[in-house]
């Protein structure tokens, strides 16, 4: 399914072919913005607390369980996987790692770039714009549809899945592929 390109990449699950495949998750829908509560610690709405959970049903049911999960520290980001993973028979592992929150695309590559080696499904709990704008932006190709829907926006506890060919190392604007992209509004 993936070219051989020479570098070193592990297999996805389940197609034994070469390359890795990375799972974005954008946070379920939080409370309002409010001055009396700092951004970071802003906890799940009714309907996010409902949506997480559908999030991960949808993994389960899709079989991507990821390897490992990286996740921002805010309130929200950490509600959202947890609810998420309660759907899944294993768990992987998640770290929690400060530079998630909040940042732009090239700061969620390098993080892709130094934590993914060696995984064949990341998954990384996050916020917009930089989830949607690292989405887009990696997407080079796929179906027409996915690839208009993942330009049109990231909903809360929405997905995308993009295979990349080049593994970790070679993370750059267009190297991947658009897969799935789902959100509880599908």
């Amino acid at each position: 399914m993936f070219p051989e390109n020479g570098s070193r990449r592990a297999s996805p699950a389940g197609d034994g072919a070469g390359g890795v495949r990375l799972l974005l998750v954008r946070h379920a829908k939080a409370v309002r913005k409010d001055r009396r509560i700092d951004d970071f610690d802003r906890e799940l709405s009714e309907r996010g607390r409902g949506d997480a959970p559908r999030t991960g049903r949808w993994l389960a049911d899709s079989g991507l369980a990821p390897d490992f999960v990286l996740c921002s520290p805010s309130r929200r980001t950490r509600e959202t996987w947890r609810l998420a993973a309660s759907a899944l028979d294993d768990p992987p592992p998640v770290v929690h790692d400060e530079r998630l929150y909040r940042t732009p695309p090239d700061t969620l590559v390098s993080v892709l770039a130094e934590r993914g080696p060696g995984l064949r499904l990341v998954a990384l709990v996050g916020h917009n714009p930089g989830i949607r704008e690292l989405a887009a932006g990696l997407c080079g190709s796929g179906p027409p549809e996915l690839l208009e829907r993942v330009r049109a926006g990231f909903p809360t506890s929405g997905v995308v899945l993009i295979e990349l060919p080049g593994g970790w190392e070679s993370l750059s604007p267009g190297s991947g592929r658009v897969a799935a992209r789902w959100s509880p509004a599908d």
